[in-house]
């Protein structure tokens, strides 16, 4: 793979075979939309088919990491169906594109946007500075190794939109810092910083300049021999990820779709907006 450049993500890889990877959208604090999704796992993709590549950074452009779904989607949300039920036409066709399954693969492709890193045989290092929110937060999950800013800010914070992690965030978070933990932050969408993210296993090690200590880092990586690197990573996914994978994330997508729309999330979403508290309906009977 050649350096690249995009209006989402830029790739730049230096003598040694590690790849600087950036979000690219510094003026949103790069934000998510469909377009960075499939950027991202292009992106991966491209990276795990260049046998040169030794190891990834993955980071953000500008003064966050990622603040996690853009406003534009929520804005969408907000609106509601005439009828009350279901989900709201202005969502439109880019929110069902980032749930569909992608052809051949366990994922949709939100979930490709974090899993690519996972399933990359290179080591992927996440540096996180600024913000790391919701989606953008389980982006730097997906990676084997996340340092962070002391003054960074993480969140689970799909709750206050009255939905749930669903880009591979359930199984990263319990195989990370617990159930009882990962149930906390996820019930609650609290700030977390980055001291406390190494306390609890949402981070490795902390960083004034996270992104140096993680070129540095991945610079050491790369020195060492490729194919021990590559056989360790696959065995130690395989010792942490679960029996039943693809079906934990064919639940995630399950999860959002039901909720995507429905009342209870539209009115999380208004709500917030309109800096009111929420006025929530009794749950619905959902499954998996």
């Amino acid at each position: 793979m050649t350096d690249s450049t995009t209006d989402r993500v830029t790739v730049r890889i230096d003598g040694d075979g590690v790849a600087d990877v950036r979000l690219n959208r510094p003026d949103k604090l790069n934000a998510l939309d469909l377009a960075t999704f499939r950027a991202l796992a292009d992106t991966g993709d491209a990276l795990a088919a260049d046998a040169s590549v030794r190891a990834v950074v993955l980071s953000g452009e500008g003064r966050s990491f990622c603040a996690g779904l853009d406003f534009a989607s929520f804005n969408a949300m907000a609106g509601e169906r005439p009828d009350g039920g279901g989900r709201s036409d202005r969502i439109g066709d880019s929110s069902s594109d980032i749930v569909a399954r992608e052809p051949g693969r366990i994922t949709n492709l939100g979930q490709l946007a974090v899993h690519v890193w996972r399933e990359l045989p290179q080591p992927v290092i996440a540096a996180v500075a600024g913000h790391a929110l919701g989606g953008g937060l389980q982006i730097a999950l997906g990676a084997d190794i996340r340092i962070v800013a002391p003054g960074a800010k993480l969140s689970i914070l799909e709750i206050r939109w009255g939905l749930v992690p669903d880009m591979t965030g359930t199984a990263a978070l319990v195989r990370l810092v617990g159930d009882d933990v990962a149930k906390e932050l996820t019930f609650t969408g609290r700030m977390v910083g980055g001291e406390e993210a190494v306390r609890l296993g949402l981070a490795t090690r902390t960083a004034e300049d996270p992104r140096a200590a993680a070129l540095e880092l991945a610079g050491e990586i790369a020195g060492r021999s490729p194919d021990a690197i590559r056989a360790a990573k696959r065995l130690l996914n395989r010792a942490t990820d679960g029996p039943d994978q693809a079906g934990q994330l064919l639940a995630e997508s399950r999860a959002l779709a039901a909720l995507r729309g429905s009342p209870n999330q539209v009115e999380a979403v208004r709500s917030y907006f309109e800096k009111r508290p929420p006025a929530f309906a009794d749950p619905r009977s959902q499954e998996d």
